[in-house]
């Protein structure tokens, strides 16, 4: 039996899935999750992984560093190998919140085998980023169109998917990790989550930004670019009745790159959104993501060392 949960906006906003945020429960003791000894590798040593990344390692502010084999970030697993699973299985990972909306799961879906399942957190929902590109057809965009249309969508997601970030969050105060997150390229909403998680762990703004940009290492673009569910950048100029790879081939070979690349540009633009939020970042992290600084201390009590 596949473990998934559908999960309705409603319910998210109605704060039906973050018992965990609340200041009761930060009182209670939850045991920190414990990895499985492993090698430290960034990149997993999958056969079928694409950009499936191990967030540990990084240096914190105060001298800490994010535990290894908890926190994992990825692009879609669609082509995940019984080798990689059983590897996988091996890592102990608890939970995956997959952020992909019902087309992209559909064309790409993951088929954990039965008896070694994670718990797989989704929502039903249709991406529509059309709005964000840049107007008039894509054979007559330019580079520098796309990315500042692009640049221009990273506060936007941060909106669109507070409460699959908010679910995040609640999993690991909740103590279920190893968890890792995805979306079909592992770029823009995963990176966009990972920066959140990063922050909130204390992670110095600059790591931020070199772990966003290491898709750029560990991301294959050109088998990206031909995979079923095509790329983010597909994703959001094709609409219900267009074909998101015909929509990216139409695409001169510049705007392609821009759509492909973890521009520094992209996820700044959203990390200035915490920025100039009152109180900044950890006033966003409080406000919008419900993570108080009794969350945030216990946060990282679990995933620091």
């Amino acid at each position: 039996m596949r473990h998934h949960i559908r999960l309705t906006a409603k319910a998210v906003l109605a704060g039906l899935l973050l018992p965990a945020l609340s200041a009761g429960v930060m009182a209670q003791a939850v045991h920190a999750p414990t990895a499985v000894p492993a090698p430290h590798d960034r990149l997993l040593p999958l056969q079928g992984g694409r950009n499936f990344r191990d967030l540990g390692g990084y240096r914190t502010t105060d001298g800490r560093h994010v535990k290894w084999g908890l926190l994992f970030r990825s692009g879609s697993m669609h082509g995940l190998t019984l080798a990689d699973y059983t590897y996988l299985e091996g890592r102990g990972i608890r939970v995956v919140c997959d952020f992909r909306d019902q087309r992209e799961r559909g064309s790409e879906p993951v088929d954990w085998p039965a008896d070694r399942a994670p718990r797989v957190l989704f929502d039903d929902y249709h991406l529509d980023m059309a709005g964000m590109m840049p107007k008039g057809p894509p054979a007559n965009w330019t580079e520098a169109a796309a990315r500042a249309g692009l640049a221009a969508s990273y506060p936007r997601m941060l909106v669109q998917f507070n409460g699959q970030y908010r679910r995040m969050f609640a999993e690991l105060l909740a103590g279920h990790a190893p968890l890792a997150f995805n979306c079909t390229a592992g770029k823009d909403r995963t990176g966009i989550a990972a920066a959140l998680l990063l922050t909130a762990l204390d992670v110095p703004r600059a790591t931020v930004i070199a772990d966003y940009s290491a898709t750029n290492r560990y991301l294959d673009a050109r088998q990206l670019a031909h995979s079923p569910a095509s790329n983010m950048a597909s994703s959001q100029t094709a609409t219900a009745n267009t074909n998101p790879a015909a929509a990216f081939m139409q695409m001169p070979l510049g705007v392609q790159r821009a759509f492909m690349a973890a521009d520094p540009s992209y996820i700044a633009a959203a990390l200035a959104v915490l920025d100039h939020h009152r109180g900044g970042s950890a006033g966003y992290l409080r406000d919008e993501l419900g993570l108080t600084p009794a969350a945030l201390l216990q946060l990282r009590q679990m995933y620091l060392e």
